[in-house]
C-alpha cells in the first residue's frame, strides 16, 4: 500500500509505502489533546518505508513521561503529521492528513480505558482496553 498526506497549508507532504501495521482508533487520554477530544484514527506504517517528500516538520516528545512519543506536525500550520513510539518500526500516520482518507480500513480500537461518552466505535470492531495483547 502507498499512502500520500500532507498537512492543512501544504508546507510538509510525506509518502508511506508498506503493508499496514494496524488500522484503528486511539482512545488514549494523550491523543484525545491532539485530536481535539475525539478518538484519533490512524495507520500504523513501516518506519522504513516513509518519508517526507517536502517540507520538514518540527517534533515534540514529552520530557516528563517515560517512553514518551514524538509527535510531527507542520511548523506553520500545526498539523499533527505522524507519531513515532520509542521501539515500534512504524509511524503511526494520522487519517486526516492522507490525500485518500478511503484508504483508512478500520481494524480496532485501542486504549479504550480513556474512552469518553461521545466517542463512537463502529459496532462489531475489536476493542482493547489497552493495547492488543498487553
Amino acid at each position: 500500500m502507498r499512502l500520500e498526506g500532507g498537512c492543512y497549508c501544504g508546507e510538509v507532504r510525506y509518502a508511506a509505502e508498506g503493508d499496514p501495521m494496524m488500522q484503528g482508533q486511539c482512545h488514549c487520554r494523550e491523543c484525545q489533546y491532539i485530536s481535539g477530544g475525539a478518538p484519533n484514527t490512524f495507520i500504523a506504517m513501516p518506519a522504513n518505508g516513509f518519508t517526507y517528500i517536502t517540507g520538514q516538520p518540527k517534533q515534540f516528545t514529552r520530557k516528563d513521561l517515560e517512553r514518551a512519543v514524538t509527535r510531527d506536525f507542520c511548523p506553520e500550520c500545526g498539523t499533527h503529521l505522524i507519531t513515532k513510539i520509542p521501539g515500534l518500526p512504524a509511524v503511526v500516520v494520522k487519517v486526516g492528513t492522507l490525500d485518500d482518507p478511503e484508504q483508512f480500513q478500520p481494524q480496532v480500537a485501542i486504549y479504550t480505558c480513556d474512552k469518553q461518552e461521545f466517542h463512537a466505535i463502529p459496532a462489531g470492531m475489536m476493542t482493547f482496553e489497552k493495547l492488543p495483547g498487553h
